[in-house]
């Protein structure tokens, strides 16, 4: 069996050559974000897969892949509750900073 270090590596490599195919086949999507399902964060949409209804950037998708890969989770919602309190602290962040542009 794989070591896990080699299934991180592969499932990095994997998901890198699913953002790159994205820009090669649609240069534009480049300039295309979104706000992740899962961190919260505003991110480019190259390299994003929808799970079970969430989308997801190309950097949660890596922790879903290898997740999934590492057998740590069964599906994309165990990592969303995983992860709640960093999506909070972006919707924190965006609530503060809509305030202080409101506020200028």
């Amino acid at each position: 069996m794989r070591d896990k270090q080699e299934i991180i590596e592969e499932m990095a490599q994997v998901v890198e050559q699913m953002r790159i195919d994205d820009i090669e086949d649609n240069p534009d999507i480049i300039d295309e974000t979104f706000d992740c399902d899962c961190c919260g964060e505003t991110k480019c949409l190259a390299g994003s897969i929808e799970y079970e209804g969430y989308r997801l950037c190309n950097d949660c998708v890596l922790l879903a892949e290898t997740g999934f890969a590492l057998g740590k989770i069964q599906s994309v919602t165990e990592l969303i509750e995983a992860i709640e309190d960093k999506h909070l602290e972006q919707l924190a962040k965006f609530v503060k900073d809509e305030e202080n542009r409101n506020n200028n």
